[in-house]
């Protein structure tokens, strides 16, 4: 080292749990983007459902490719990821998901990452959390977000795995024995915002036969669109609330139990869980929100936790 050269200051370094819900799980992104952005280092991450999708593709250094491509999805663009089924225990068997995330990001052992990673799933027949930090990545997140009855279980060495959400929404506890700075949390839960109106409802193009047709009346009839005037909620819609219902407070048990050093809330009426084509608003969404909770966090900069 050169005479007066100062040796670089040390990132602090955080562990960061991601929560659950679906597509406002977008605004991970942009609070990771924002906890970089003020010069923190990411060194482990555990996510549930959303979380562990968004946790997994930034752990394989592919965050960035991941929020340009869904940024450019279009309503029916998210429309063709779905592929239905009414067997095996759910909707949407989820194969087509995960084959487009691997042809986006690639395969990957979890314990070959360059971070820890954990997703947390629920092993729905022993009653019990499972904290899957070894093995393919993309099975792991398959396994997080299996919402029963929206997921098809995905089996994971003879085990029946759905989402990781029924028991840890926002998983903390994997994370207590890292090693880093500061353990901060993220869960999308938060107190509800003046809610907007409604966008107005897709017209079908002239041109879709038949089939289509009914295929699109189905689709509105399990996920409704918006209408000007009061209607009873779809059956995804339905069930979706009920889970968020269970979700935030099942949160706000576990992070008093197991509190985080920084936790970073964003309401959870700011996109409903299918919006995914809303993604470029979520992501700023979440940025902002990272920015103004971590300026108003009195131990920004001075860690304090023990290694």
């Amino acid at each position: 080292m050169a005479a007066g050269d100062a040796p670089a200051a040390r990132k602090p370094t955080v562990a960061l749990a991601l929560g659950a819900g679906g597509a406002k799980g977008l605004a991970h992104i942009g609070v990771i983007e924002e906890i970089e952005a003020q010069g923190y280092t990411i060194v482990a991450i555990a996510g549930s459902s959303m979380g562990a999708l968004i946790g997994g593709i930034h752990a394989v250094g592919k965050l960035d490719v991941y929020r340009d491509w869904v940024c450019a999805l279009a309503k029916l663009d998210v429309l063709k990821l779905v592929d239905w089924t009414f067997s095996g225990g759910g909707l949407i068997k989820g194969e087509r998901i995960i084959e487009t995330m691997r042809g986006l990001v690639g395969d990957a052992l979890i314990e070959e990452l360059p971070l820890a990673f954990t997703a947390v799933a629920t092993d729905l027949e022993r009653g019990r959390e499972v904290w899957l930090s070894r093995g393919d990545l993309f099975d792991a997140i398959r396994a997080s977000f299996a919402i029963p009855t929206v997921f098809r279980p995905h089996l994971i060495d003879g085990r029946r795995l759905v989402d990781g959400a029924l028991l840890n929404p926002v998983p903390v506890t994997p994370l207590i024995r890292e090693t880093a700075d500061y353990l901060i949390a993220v869960s999308v839960d938060g107190p509800a915002v003046t809610a907007t109106p409604p966008e107005p409802p897709i017209q079908p193009a002239a041109t879709e036969n038949g089939y289509r047709l009914r295929i699109g009346e189905f689709i509105s009839r399990m996920i409704p669109r918006g209408e000007s005037r009061p209607r009873e909620p779809g059956t995804l819609e339905l069930l979706t609330q009920a889970m968020d219902l269970m979700q935030a407070n099942l949160s706000r048990l576990r992070l008093a139990a197991y509190a985080p050093d920084l936790l970073i809330q964003l309401p959870h009426n700011m996109a409903l869980a299918y919006e995914f084509y809303r993604a470029r608003e979520l992501i700023e969404l979440g940025r902002v929100q990272a920015r103004a909770t971590l300026a108003n966090w009195p131990r920004a900069g001075t860690p304090q936790r023990e290694a």
